[in-house]
C-alpha cells in the first residue's frame, strides 16, 4: 500500500491498483438495498442516490443486490437482471457514477430460501426460521441452470456499463446455504463434503470470470463468520477463500452472520469495528484484496483498520446513507463535520424490511436527493426555534444553511434534548456524535444560540416565523401510592437525579422502557465499547474454534434485579424496530430481567408495587419504580403566544406535535421538511 500524503488518513486514501484498473480509494460503498432497485421507474431517483456518493468521494459503489433470475427474487417483481431489456435503464446509473470518477459494481444476489415467494429454490428442502415459504430442492440440473444465470447476469452487467459484479456467497442467501452444513443435505456432486458444498460458489465465480473477461471487478461476499449452528468452520472458510480466488475472483469482501442468527452484527449496541480480527485472520491465507466490514462509521476507525494490516479497503453502507461528503470530509481532515451512522437501523434496515423505501434518521435527504433539497431562499426571514432537540436542531440548520436568519432558544444550557438521555443509555453511546455534528452545523451555518434561555412570547414578538420545537412532557400515572418516595420518573433516573434501588419494576414497555431497563442492568463501561467483553456476552469467536463462528455467551451479571411491565397484554417490546427490537429482548433476558405483560397496577406501599396478573395478584418486592408511561407534548409556548395574540405564524414539530412515543426520526424529518418549506 502507497499512503497518500495530503490527508490524515493516508492507508484509507491511498489509491488500490487492480491490475486492469485502479481504485481511487480504499473506501467502498457497500450494498444496501434502498426500496429502488426494483422498478425501472424509480432508476432516476436511484442514480441521484449514487451519483451525490460518488461526487463525495467514494472509491467503489456496490448497489442493492439484482437476482440473476426469477427463482433469485428476494420478493415478487424485485431487482432483477436477467433478460435483454433490463439492461438499458442500468446504464443512468452506470454513467451518473462514472461522471463523478467513481466505480460502480452490481451486486449479483440469489435469495435462495429466502425468498419470500412460492418460486423460491434451494440446495435442500429446509425452510429458513424466517420465510413462511418452504424451497423445493434443486435437482442437479436446476444447480446448473442457477449458476448459469449468474453468469448471464453478470455479462448483462458488463454491458450496462457496471466495472463489475460483486457475487453474494454470504448472510445465508443461496450461495452460502450450499456452502453450509446446516442447509446443505445434499448427497451428490454438490453436497456432503466441505469440497463439494462450496463447489457451487466456486463454479459460479469459474463462470462469472470467463462470461466478462480479465479485465472486469468480481468481488465475492464471503461468509466468515454465519453466527448460526452448523455453519461453516473455519478451515472450510479459509479453503472456500482460497478456491474464488483460483477461480478468478478480484476482492473478497466480508460477510458477517446469517439474516436467521441470533447475534446482532451492525446494530448500534455492536462495538465498532467488532468483527475486522476475523478479516484480518483471513488476510494471511490470501493474496486478494479483503474488505473488512459492519460498524465502521469514522475514519479513524477506517485508518486503523487499514494501517494495522487488517484489510485492504473498508466498506461503509449506512455511514454514507447519513454523509455522503463522509470520504471528501475525512481526506479534508474534516472529520468533525461529519454526520455519523448511528446504526440505529430505524429509517434504513426497518424500512427495507417493511418494504419500504429506505432513507436515514440523521439525514432524511438520504434516497431522498430528487425530493428533498435545502435551496437558497429568495425570500430570507427571522426565524425563531425553541427547543434544541432533535427537531429543533435540524430545522435550525437547514434553515440557516437556506439562508435564513435563524435564533435557537432552549431552556437548557446545552444542546441535545432528549438526546442527551439516549446517549447514557448502554448501547446507544454513538448519540454523542449525533450532537457533536450539530454542534458543529450550528457553527457553520451561523444559527444564533441562546441556551440557558427560556423563550416567551416577548423575545419571539419580532421575528417572522416561530417553529416550537419544545418536546414532551413524561405522563404521570394514577393508582394509590403513586407519591410515595419509590416512584420516579425515568427522566430523573437517566439524568442522574434519583437514586435506583436495587430492585426495580419499570412501568411501561415502549422503547423507553427498555433503555431505561438496559440501563439499570449495567454498571460501568458499556460492554458496547468493549469488542472483547461484547464477543463473550453474545458468544462469538472471532479465533476460528467453533463452527459457524459460535461459542456459548457468557453474560456479565446484571446490576440490578428488574421487572419491566406493560399494561396491555402480550409480549413487551412487541413494537420495537423490526431489525433490532429482538435484540433488545434478548438482552435483556440475558440480563434476568423479567418482563411481563397484562399487568394491572394495584398500588405501591412500603412493600412495594402490587400488582394483578392473569387474575392473580402479588407484590413485587422492589424498592424503586420507574415510570416510563408516555408522553405528553410541551405546548404552554403555544398556549402562551396564542393568548398574547401572536399573529406570527407558529409550527409544531417533533414531540410538541405528536409525543405518542419519542421519534427521533419522525423529528428530524419534519423539521429538515420544514426548514426545506419555510
Amino acid at each position: 500500500m502507497t499512503p497518500a500524503i495530503d490527508t490524515p488518513y493516508p492507508h484509507l486514501f491511498a489509491p488500490l491498483d487492480l491490475g486492469f484498473t485502479t481504485l481511487r480509494n480504499r473506501v467502498l460503498m457497500g450494498s444496501m438495498h434502498t426500496g429502488l432497485e426494483d422498478r425501472a421507474r424509480d432508476f432516476p431517483r436511484l442514480a441521484a442516490y449514487f451519483a451525490e456518493r460518488a461526487g463525495g468521494g467514494v472509491g467503489l459503489i456496490v448497489t442493492g443486490g439484482f437476482a440473476p433470475n426469477l427463482a433469485g427474487w428476494l420478493t415478487p417483481f424485485g431487482g432483477k437482471l436477467s433478460w435483454p431489456w433490463e439492461t438499458g435503464p442500468h446504464r443512468q446509473l452506470t454513467r451518473a457514477v462514472h461522471e463523478h470518477g467513481a466505480k460502480i459494481c452490481l451486486q449479483l444476489l440469489h435469495a435462495g430460501r429466502y425468498g419470500y415467494h412460492p418460486l423460491q429454490g434451494a440446495p435442500s428442502k429446509l425452510k429458513a426460521p424466517i420465510n413462511p415459504f418452504t424451497p423445493r430442492a434443486l435437482s442437479a440440473r436446476g444447480v446448473e441452470r442457477q449458476i448459469d444465470a449468474f453468469a448471464s447476469a453478470a455479462a448483462r452487467a458488463r454491458e450496462a456499463g457496471y466495472d463489475g459484479v460483486e457475487v453474494m456467497g454470504s448472510e445465508g442467501y443461496l450461495i452460502n446455504q450450499f456452502t453450509a452444513p446446516r442447509t446443505n443435505r445434499r448427497g451428490d456432486a454438490w453436497g456432503g463434503s466441505a469440497e463439494k458444498r462450496m463447489r457451487f460458489a466456486v463454479e459460479t465465480v469459474r463462470r462469472v470470470r470467463e462470461a466478462c473477461g480479465p479485465d472486469f471487478i468480481l468481488i465475492y461476499r464471503l461468509s466468515l463468520l454465519d453466527l448460526v449452528e452448523d455453519g461453516n468452520a473455519w478451515d472450510e472458510i479459509v479453503a472456500q477463500a482460497r478456491a474464488v480466488e483460483a477461480a478468478g475472483a478480484t476482492i473478497i469482501n466480508s460477510g458477517i452472520g446469517w439474516h436467521e442468527a441470533r447475534v446482532p452484527t451492525i446494530a448500534t449496541s455492536v462495538p465498532r469495528a467488532a468483527f475486522a480480527g476475523i478479516t484480518a485472520r483471513l488476510k494471511p491465507e490470501v493474496a486478494l484484496p479483503l474488505v473488512a466490514v459492519n460498524r465502521i462509521n469514522m475514519p479513524e476507525v477506517a485508518e486503523g483498520i487499514l494501517a494495522a494490516g487488517q484489510a485492504d479497503l473498508v466498506s461503509l453502507a449506512r455511514p454514507l446513507l447519513a454523509d455522503p461528503e463522509w470520504p471528501a470530509k475525512a481526506r479534508a481532515g474534516r472529520a468533525h463535520a461529519i454526520n455519523t451512522c448511528i446504526a440505529c437501523n430505524q429509517a434504513c434496515l426497518d424500512h427495507v424490511f417493511e418494504n419500504r423505501t429506505a432513507s436515514c434518521l440523521v439525514n432524511p435527504r438520504a434516497v431522498a436527493e430528487t425530493e428533498l433539497n435545502y435551496l437558497p431562499t429568495t425570500a430570507k426571514k427571522r426565524i425563531a426555534v425553541v427547543g434544541a432537540g432533535p427537531a429543533g436542531l435540524a430545522c435550525a440548520t437547514v434553515a440557516a444553511q437556506r439562508g435564513h436568519a435563524v435564533v435557537l432558544f432552549d431552556a437548557a444550557t446545552e444542546i441535545g434534548g432528549q438526546f442527551n438521555l439516549a446517549k447514557r443509555i448502554p448501547g446507544k453511546e454513538e448519540f454523542h456524535e449525533t450532537l457533536r455534528y450539530f454542534g458543529h452545523r450550528l457553527a457553520e451555518t451561523g444559527v444564533e444560540l441562546r441556551l440557558g434561555t427560556r423563550a416567551g412570547p416577548e423575545q419571539l414578538a419580532c421575528f417572522d416565523g416561530i417553529v416550537l420545537a419544545t418536546g414532551i412532557v413524561p405522563r404521570t400515572v394514577d393508582f394509590p401510592g403513586a407519591s410515595h418516595p419509590m416512584v420516579v420518573g425515568y427522566l430523573d433516573v437517566l439524568s442522574g437525579r434519583a437514586r435506583v434501588a436495587d430492585r426495580v419494576a419499570v412501568i411501561g414497555a415502549g422503547g423507553i422502557g427498555f433503555d431505561v431497563a438496559e440501563f439499570l442492568v449495567h454498571e460501568g463501561v458499556s460492554p458496547s465499547l468493549d469488542p472483547v467483553r461484547w464477543r463473550a456476552e453474545w458468544g462469538v469467536d472471532i479465533e476460528g474454534c467453533g463452527r459457524g463462528g459460535l461459542t456459548p455467551p457468557r453474560p456479565e451479571p446484571p446490576a440490578r434485579e428488574v421487572w419491566l411491565l406493560q399494561r396491555s397484554p402480550g409480549r413487551p417490546g412487541a413494537r420495537l424496530g423490526k431489525t433490532t427490537g429482538w435484540i433488545h429482548r434478548a438482552t435483556l433476558k440475558a440480563k434476568g430481567v423479567k418482563m411481563l405483560g397484562g399487568v394491572e397496577y394495584l398500588g405501591v406501599d412500603d412493600a412495594g408495587l402490587r400488582i394483578r396478573l392473569e387474575g392473580i395478584e402479588q407484590v413485587l418486592p422492589v424498592g424503586s419504580v420507574v415510570v416510563c408511561a408516555g408522553q405528553e407534548p410541551r405546548r404552554d409556548l403555544h398556549a402562551q403566544l396564542q393568548a398574547a395574540g401572536s399573529t406570527t405564524p407558529v409550527h409544531l414539530i417533533g414531540g410538541a406535535d405528536v409525543a405518542a412515543e419519542l421519534d427521533a426520526k419522525r423529528a428530524i424529518d419534519q423539521g429538515s421538511r420544514l426548514a426545506a418549506a419555510l
